[in-house]
This record gives C-alpha cells, structure tokens and sequence, in this order.
C-alpha cells in the first residue's frame, strides 16, 4: 500500500480537486483507493455528498479511541463514494478542536499512521486531504505517507503558502527517520494572464528540482465535477484538467518505480 499526502499551507489550491482527481483516475484504473480527508472544513467529505458538521463516524472518530484507550476498527468508519474502488474515510468539524486538546495526549502524531496499517491489505493506495494549517493533522499525514504533493496555484500569494510548506517539511524530515520525496505540481494555470506566466517562472527558478515539468489548467469542468459528486475522471474523462491529472500520475508512478 502507497500512501500519498496531498498538501499546502495555503487554501484555495485545489487540494481536495488533485486528490479526487488522482483518486478517481487510480480507481479507472482498476486500483483500490482509500480517500482521507484530515481537513475538518470537509470539503471532499462534502463532495461526496456527506455533512462533516453532523457525521458520528470520521477521521475525529480514530482520535477519541486513542484519547479513551480503546481499539477501533478503521474499517467501521468508512463510506461509500459511489465509484467502484474508490472509499472514503471522511472528515467531520470536531477535528477542529484536536489542536486543544494536543498539549493533554500523548502520541497523538501517529494515530493515522497505525490505523492505516490495518487497512494495508484492503487498498492499493491511499490519498490523503490535507488541512491548510500546520498542527495535529497535518503533522500526522506528513508521519503516515510516503509521498507528498504539493499543489501550488500559479500566483503570487500561493508561492508564500509554497515557502511556508518548504519550511514545515524540513521540520518533519528531522523527525521521520526516512525520507519524504516531494513534487510541486502547479495549478489553476492560466498561460494567458502575466501572473500566472510569471508565478510559473518563479516556481521553475526557485524549485526546479521539485517542480513537476507540467501544469494543471484552469478547467470549469472540474468545479462542475465536484458539483455532480463524481470524481473528474469519470465526470469529464477528455477534458483538460483530467488529461492533465493524467499526466501528473503517470508521472508519480513512474518517480515510485
């Protein structure tokens, strides 16, 4: 099992849109994929049609059985999609209130690593939503995978968000006793506007060696995706955000081989 952290410090960056998209397009692909949402906005929660404000059973749910010392089966809290291979574990607004709550439990940075392990023969892959803040469950999604994606949109804002990611994963890898490979993926490009011409410039000057060689467009396919319930790749299968997501996985997979 390969797990994938999709992360920055910044919002609004299509996040939760790269990790549906690579999501979708393993599971067209005949891989098992297990969704993650660690973000207690819930906005791929929300995408698949479940209320993070009222959901019992979520990512929160793994954190109260440590706090409680009791065992819990991550299985009994996973949902449905609705594409075949491809499972949510879902996210719920009480995840907001573990940062409090940090200072009174111990160990609370691997709890998504050691229930990940009991799901290792149920799924090929797992792609975790990661929140925009730097706290508990960031820092366990950066403990539990083995590759992260860094999407960044092509303007000036996002490539301070970018800096402040850089900074985050150099305070991780001393932690983590193996390496961390990292890509940049540029998105929410428009080659037509100077900023996102020069924000690209930028990105290729400054992270060549991070930087994934292409870009993820603008595309109103994608929103109308998120608006359907269905992941891109089976919403807008030739449209030029998913030939575009396509490429970026064709790329991680080799970079795994």
């Amino acid at each position: 099992m390969k797990v994938w952290a999709i992360a920055n410090q910044k919002g609004g960056v299509a996040k939760t849109t790269t990790t549906v998209s690579l999501g979708g397009l393993l599971a067209a692909w005949g891989f098992r994929v297990l969704l993650v949402d660690m973000d207690p906005h819930g906005s791929m929660t929300s995408y698949f049609r479940y209320d993070p404000d009222n959901l019992e059973d979520s990512v929160y749910s793994l954190f109260q059985a440590n706090a409680d010392k009791r065992s819990l089966d991550p299985r009994s809290l996973l949902c449905e999609t609705g594409t075949e291979g491809l499972i949510l574990l879902p996210a719920s607004l009480a995840q907001a209130t573990l940062d409090r709550q940090a200072g009174k439990l111990n160990g609370m940075g691997l709890i998504l690593k050691g229930a990940l392990k009991q799901l290792a023969d149920e799924f090929d892959y797992v792609l975790i939503d990661c929140p925009p803040l730097l706290g508990v469950l960031l820092i366990n999604a950066l403990a539990a995978c083995d590759q992260l994606i860094i999407p960044v949109q092509t303007e000036f804002l996002a490539l301070k968000g970018l800096e402040r990611m850089t900074h985050t994963l150099q305070m991780v890898l001393k932690a983590r006793q193996k390496p961390l490979p990292d890509v940049i993926v540029p998105t929410m490009s428009d080659q037509r506007t100077r900023a996102s011409q020069d924000s690209l410039r930028v990105l290729r000057q400054s992270y060549r060696e991070q930087l994934w060689p292409g870009v993820i467009p603008v595309d109103t396919r994608l929103r109308d995706a998120s608006k359907s319930g269905l992941p891109p790749p089976f919403f807008a299968p030739r449209s030029r955000g998913v030939e575009a997501y396509t490429a970026l996985l064709e790329f991680l997979l080799r970079q795994g081989e």
